[in-house]
């Protein structure tokens, strides 16, 4: 699943990639906006998002709702 980068928007002096697959669904750079809170170490910050529960949840509903082979009962909540 190659992504081509498609534009670049800038938030409080940080640059954030967009990306798409087909130009019609964009994605955006979770590494690129981690760089606001730590820009050497941004992947730590990716880390603590993805250990924090509303987090877990959203990602959960996200799936639920856009993904019709989502299987729910396989996410542990902390």
């Amino acid at each position: 699943m190659s992504k081509t980068k498609k534009d670049t928007i800038e938030a409080k002096g940080f640059a954030i990639q967009i990306y798409t697959e087909d130009f019609q669904n964009d994605y955006i750079s979770l590494t690129d906006i981690a760089r606001y809170k730590n820009v050497h170490e941004p992947k730590d910050v990716v880390k603590n998002w993805l250990r924090v529960r509303d987090t877990i949840e959203f990602l959960g509903l996200w799936e639920t709702i856009y993904n019709p082979n989502f299987k729910g009962s396989r996410i542990r909540l902390l």
